[in-house]
């Protein structure tokens, strides 16, 4: 007749610095869930709980438990963060795509509104291929702009600091208005004539209007 022998456990015995380290890490519940759940595992080999115990009271499986002690056993610390993924490591520095990012964004080829990949791809020395990858990164889309195109006046400044300081510092006793274009309507005419405004006969609030420029 056979007799099955229990399982043996290696012992986890801890240094005063990888304690302090596995403690550490088991309270980053929040910026590092799987590294803190991986240190409170090995934190619980160490108070001599069988795999199973341990399984139960973190509530996992008990082949969880198995991998990363025996992680911790062979490597420590090291043993608990994540493996590379396997696949051709990346060839472009990260120097290389802040390049591209900030050529695209503060520049423009000569003739034209926006760069291509291909144009990019002859500034850079890059393919156009990985300048497509860098743009998709970024959600860079520059055939869809989204920014607002400055106005060419010379008293530009001055006449947004006029709306502006309306809007911050109104009269007393004004009610401030903004009336704005309908979408895809240009008012490019008035309909009706400009009245010169004048003071109401009737005590009340003073309404002051303002065109933004």
């Amino acid at each position: 007749m056979k007799i099955a022998l229990a399982r043996v456990s290696s012992p986890v015995v801890l240094t005063e610095p990888e304690q302090e380290e596995l403690e550490r890490l088991a309270r980053r519940t929040r910026t590092a869930r799987r590294l803190a759940f991986r240190g409170k595992i090995v934190l619980a080999c160490t108070t001599g709980l069988t795999g199973s115990a341990v399984a139960k009271k973190l509530r996992t499986s008990n082949q969880i438990v198995c991998l990363w002690r025996k992680r911790f056993l062979g490597r420590r610390v090291d043993g608990l963060l994540d493996e590379p993924r396997p696949g051709r490591p990346r060839e472009i520095e990260d120097d290389q795509i802040e390049d591209v990012v900030v050529r695209t964004l503060e520049t423009t080829p000569r003739a034209a509104t926006h760069w291509s990949t291909r144009q990019m791809a002859g500034k850079t020395g890059l393919s156009h291929m990985t300048i497509s990858r860098i743009w998709r990164a970024f959600d860079l889309q520059l055939h869809r702009p989204e920014s607002f195109n400055l106005s060419p006046d010379p008293l530009l400044v001055p006449k947004v600091r006029d709306i502006v300081g309306l809007y911050l510092d109104p009269p007393d006793h004004a009610v401030v208005l903004c009336v704005a274009e309908k979408s895809q309507i240009q008012a490019l005419n008035r309909t009706q004539p400009v009245l010169p405004m004048r003071e109401s006969v009737n005590a009340g609030p003073t309404t002051a209007t303002a065109t933004a420029p």
